[in-house]
C-alpha cells in the first residue's frame, strides 16, 4: 500500500522538527513522490549527509512502502523568514 504524502511529511517533520517540507506526488499513483526539505540542521552538511538525515527520518520505508523519492534538501536562504 502507498503511502500517503502527508504521512512522508510527518515523518520528516518526526526526525528532523526544524524543517519545512514541500512533498509532490510525481505520477498521481502514490507511489512516486518528490520531496524538498529544508532545514537549518542541514548547514555545514555534505549533499549527502543531508539526504542521509531525511532517509533517517522515513525509517526503513525508503524501498518498500515507499518506492521513490526525488529528494532535495537545502539550508534556509538568509533572507527566508524563521518559522
Amino acid at each position: 500500500m502507498p503511502m500517503a504524502a502527508a504521512e512522508i511529511e510527518a515523518m520528516i517533520v518526526a526526525g528532523i522538527p526544524d524543517a519545512r517540507v514541500e512533498i509532490t506526488d510525481l505520477a498521481g499513483d502514490g507511489d512516486h513522490y518528490a520531496a524538498r526539505v529544508v532545514s537549518e540542521s542541514f548547514r555545514g552538511l555534505s549533499r549527502l549527509a543531508q539526504q542521509r538525515a531525511v532517509y533517517a527520518a522515513l525509517g526503513g520505508n525508503m524501498g518498500g512502502v515507499l518506492h521513490a523519492l526525488q529528494l532535495t534538501t537545502a539550508v534556509p536562504a538568509a533572507n527566508e523568514p524563521a518559522e
